[in-house]
């Protein structure tokens, strides 16, 4: 079989893969601007053993439980402001462990992400094909 074939074939795949990955971000942003419960957390600090960047948001769900949201090592980039300030969450009523900041760049970056690398993997597919 022809090399370039097959690497057309594994980017086109790679590139739907990551198209559908987008979408269902996209889908999963969207649900949760609609449905989504929205609470105030406070930004807190990792603890010393810990080492990764950024804070973590400290929220109660709407049923008084203490929950911590950890937004991952980009949340300064998403907006996530300094420590001891407030920030909305937003979160499914019945998982409110799958919680996310309440800002645009959050709930958009995965998906932006992912349709990115679709792109990329597009792109090489049309550049390799014969």
């Amino acid at each position: 079989m022809d090399a370039e074939l097959v690497l057309t074939a594994l980017c086109t795949g790679f590139g739907l893969g990551c198209l559908l990955l987008a979408a269902r971000g996209l889908l999963t942003a969207g649900r949760l601007w609609a449905r989504g419960l929205r609470v105030m957390g406070v930004v807190t600090a990792r603890t010393a053993a810990d080492r990764r960047l950024g804070g973590l948001v400290a929220f109660s769900d709407h049923l008084g439980r203490d929950l911590v949201l950890d937004p991952g090592a980009y949340a300064p980039l998403c907006g996530l402001p300094p420590l001891g300030r407030t920030v909305p969450v937003v979160f499914v009523r019945e998982r409110p462990a799958t919680a996310r900041l309440w800002t645009v760049r959050h709930l958009l970056a995965p998906s932006f992400g992912w349709f990115l690398s679709s792109t990329v993997a597009f792109g090489t597919a049309v550049a390799v094909s014969p």
